[in-house]
């Protein structure tokens, strides 16, 4: 057997330079990058393997841990799970610093690989430098909280382990059911040690996206229950985007004029204005589709895992005949509250069902509902979205980038107020040209994601809305797309604090605290603090002036930040019920209240159907 000589940081960088993909018909890394934070853990071994390869791996340079993490989970969102990301750092802080990050590709199902140092697998310098012992478990080290968020977790503790580890890995988060992130911990004696690997190793080798074909009994049984069905509803999720099936969604929907409604990872699915496009559903989405959700007899949830938000905390369905139809790659998922299952991936999925379908078409009564449905939530976005007196709304806000946006442009959020206001108010002109990050509802991924979206896109503009609260918790990744040159238009609302959670407070009955800034508010010159990073910056005080403010950044050559000062208290009505605990026991009567309110709510939960 043909060997090469070298150490294991060697190996590792060597193995990821040779995997490839297939990007629309042509080859391409399955690695495109490594992020990359060095420090005592990675320099000297990691680091000096990817200053070798800096042709065929690049090292990009982060300014914190878990924004680098971030960038590369919202890369792979971008790439829509064709293509993988690396992120490395030190042994300690720097490792912790990407548990996060970790959790968010986690709970989106998203891939990406960590490489983290460790302490040394001899254990003679103990305790090392950013060493936490655990005195009766000497083996155990920071790395070890990576466990519950990721898919894989491994440490190498000798060389050969490398030809096992690193495919395992790899197949993971090319996996389209288990896909999620993968860690290996890397002592750091270990990372140093020469080995004689088997020459194969290194060989290239092209992946492409796995599609398996569903059973025939269970496309069968899905068929007869759409068949049998009078009010059939459509659920896009994210997983029509990772099995590039939204041509396959389309075609189907309008093949048996079935409603579709979009869960928050779905969003973009269909453009706004597709004849079979209602709304966005769940809390975050529209009284439409809500209304239609409740009344349909099947559902086809395609390529979503049913998160509390999609599904109001399982009271949307309102149908005691529904049947739910899960369409999805993962078995976990399409079998979830007592569904049909369909497990397989979506294209292949659907187009089978269409088959199955030929001639079948939903009733005129129940598509000039959701026609109707679909006409009322277009009106109540333009005047939900329509300037307004001043200081305006986050709703005004996102119309006016909005109109002004192009079919190629990409919007980013998460967390806070934006998930709920972009999911209704965003209209996508383009398909997957959306991401909410609102599977983990992770507060700073919005400018850390926008950069790595950006690093993914090649064309238009990466349009990323952040709120202060978001902002002011991770905003160093600003400074990242301008050393880059990585454009970005990152527009700041500022409603004063944490003005969304506030809104979930007091609607409890709970009194305002600990949310808003209020009296003690010093503040913050947004334009400022991005100027000093690098960006080009301005504020703005009116609708008006945001969009002019928007087509001067798109002309800009760089990154642009553009702050406004946004009212606190005003929302877009409407969604659905979300359960939170709330105290059963208080002295105020309004809390005594909620309480009877979630009670009744919680009477219309699907419970075991």
């Amino acid at each position: 057997m043909k060997t090469m000589r070298m150490t294991t940081a060697q190996a590792i960088v060597r193995f990821l330079a040779a995997q490839r993909t297939e990007l629309d018909g042509r080859e391409a890394p399955l690695f495109p990058g490594v992020f990359a934070i060095f420090g005592h853990g990675n320099v000297t071994g990691l680091g000096f393997a990817l200053d070798e390869a800096r042709a065929e791996l690049p090292t990009i340079r982060g300014q914190n841990e878990q924004g680098m993490a971030l960038a590369a989970v919202a890369y792979a969102k971008a790439m829509r799970r064709r293509q993988i990301m690396v992120a490395t750092s030190s042994i300690g802080p720097g490792a912790l610093n990407m548990v996060t990050a970790a959790g968010v590709a986690m709970a989106n199902r998203l891939p990406l690989l960590l490489l983290s140092g460790d302490t040394f697998q001899s254990r003679i310098p103990d305790p090392v430098l950013q060493q936490v012992e655990h005195f009766g478990s000497p083996s155990t080290t920071v790395n070890d909280a990576f466990r519950a968020v990721t898919r894989y977790w491994d440490r190498i503790t000798h060389p050969a382990q490398v030809a096992q580890s690193l495919p395992a890995a790899l197949d993971t988060m090319l996996d389209p059911a288990d896909c999620g992130p993968a860690f290996i911990g890397l002592p750091q004696d270990v990372q140093a040690a020469a080995y004689d690997f088997p020459a194969r190793l290194f060989e290239p080798r092209r992946h492409r996206l796995r599609r398996q074909r569903p059973d025939e009994g269970e496309l069968d049984a899905a068929a007869v229950a759409l068949r049998g069905a009078e009010r059939p509803l459509v659920i896009a999720g994210g997983g029509v985007h990772y099995s590039l099936a939204e041509e396959a969604l389309r075609s189907f929907v309008e093949a048996h004029r079935v409603p579709v409604v979009e869960t928050v990872a779905g969003k973009s699915c269909l453009t706004a204005g597709h004849t079979c496009l209602v709304a966005p559903l769940g809390v975050t989405g529209a009284d439409h589709a809500n209304r239609l959700a409740a009344d349909a007899d099947a559902v086809l949830c395609v390529g979503t895992r049913l998160q509390d938000f999609t599904t109001g905390s399982w009271t949307v369905f309102g149908n005691e005949d529904l049947t739910l139809i899960g369409l999805n790659a993962a078995r976990f998922d399409a079998a979830k509250h007592r569904a049909l299952g369909v497990v397989g991936d979506a294209r292949e999925g659907l187009a089978a069902l269409d088959a199955r379908l030929e001639g079948w078409r939903a009733g005129e009564e129940w598509v000039a509902r959701a026609a109707s449905e679909a006409a009322s939530f277009a009106a109540f976005v333009a005047e939900t979205t329509a300037a307004g007196d001043e200081p305006p709304t986050y709703a005004q806000v996102i119309g006016a980038v909005n109109r002004h946006a192009t079919e190629d442009d990409y919007a980013l959020t998460a967390a806070g107020g934006f998930p709920g206001e972009l999911n209704v108010n965003w209209l996508a002109k383009g398909v997957a040209t959306f991401d909410c990050e609102y599977g983990f509802s992770c507060m700073g991924y919005e400018i850390a994601g926008a950069w790595g979206a950006r690093l993914a896109r090649s064309g238009g503009e990466v349009v990323c809305f952040v709120g202060d609260g978001s902002y002011l918790m991770l905003n160093s990744d600003l400074y990242s797309s301008v050393l880059t040159g990585q454009k970005l238009i990152v527009v700041v609302c500022d409603n004063g604090g944490y003005a969304v959670i506030e809104r979930l407070q007091t609607g409890m009955g709970g009194r305002s605290f600990n949310n808003m800034l209020g009296g003690r508010r010093v503040r913050v010159d947004w334009a400022a603090h991005a100027a000093a990073l690098g960006c080009r910056s301005e504020s703005v005080a009116t609708i008006a002036e945001l969009e002019d403010a928007f087509e001067r950044a798109r002309a800009a050559d760089r990154t642009t930040v553009i702050a406004v000062e946004t009212a606190p208290n005003a929302w877009t009505p409407g969604g659905a019920f979300w359960e939170v605990g709330v105290a059963e026991v208080s002295d105020r009567p309004q809390i005594a209240e909620a309480v009877e309110r979630v009670r009744e709510a919680k009477e219309r939960q699907r419970v075991g159907w």
